[in-house]
């Protein structure tokens, strides 16, 4: 479990790495430029850590962590996902002036777990995330995605299995299924 001081500080992480990829700049401010002759951009809320951008935070990553996955949500839809969003495929990069409207999340996801998808026990929705492999394919979708969507259990199998470029029904024969927990939160 992350303090909320630790919390602000992912988040700014994400948030400085995205700025970064979007105006070309690492850690760079869109409203808070440094090149002569150019004019500031709008200022991008900073969640009280105003006068950090560059700076990393000092964030010790608990040792069940295996990731952080970052949701990028604009005007409450989703925009952009990975803190990747210059490459998503789903979404259309994301532009500067977009910046000051971007809300951010981030999940730090827990160790995975290799499950029997049958099993009705192997599942809880809105605690579980699910990864589905097979071959090269894989896929990932977050706990809080099926709870969102009001998926059913099977349903979430069904849309993890697509998200790995797989049938739906893959997680009935020969695809593995891995399950998840997530500390998830936002600004």
């Amino acid at each position: 479990m992350f303090t909320d001081a630790e919390k602000r500080a992912l988040l700014e992480v994400a948030r400085t790495a995205v700025i970064a990829q979007v105006t070309g700049r690492p850690g760079s401010d869109p409203g808070r430029s440094r090149d002569r002759g150019q004019t500031p951009g709008p200022r991008l809320p900073t969640s009280g850590h105003a006068g950090n951008w560059g700076q990393t935070p000092d964030v010790q990553l608990h040792t069940r962590a295996i990731g952080a996955f970052v949701t990028l949500k604009r005007e409450g839809e989703l925009r952009g996902c990975a803190s990747t969003s210059h490459e998503d495929p789903r979404f259309e990069p994301v532009r500067g002036w977009e910046l000051p409207d971007l809300h951010f999340e981030v999940s730090v996801l827990g160790p995975l777990e290799a499950i029997d998808p049958r099993a009705p026990d192997a599942i809880v929705i809105g605690r579980h995330g699910l990864v589905v492999e097979q071959g090269s394919r894989r896929g990932l979708l977050l706990p809080q995605v099926a709870t969102e969507w009001k998926w059913t259990r099977e349903e979430f199998l069904a849309n993890t299995c697509r998200k790995a470029g797989l049938p739906g029904d893959a997680w009935q024969r020969a695809a593995t299924v891995y399950r998840f927990d997530a500390e998830v939160f936002g600004d």
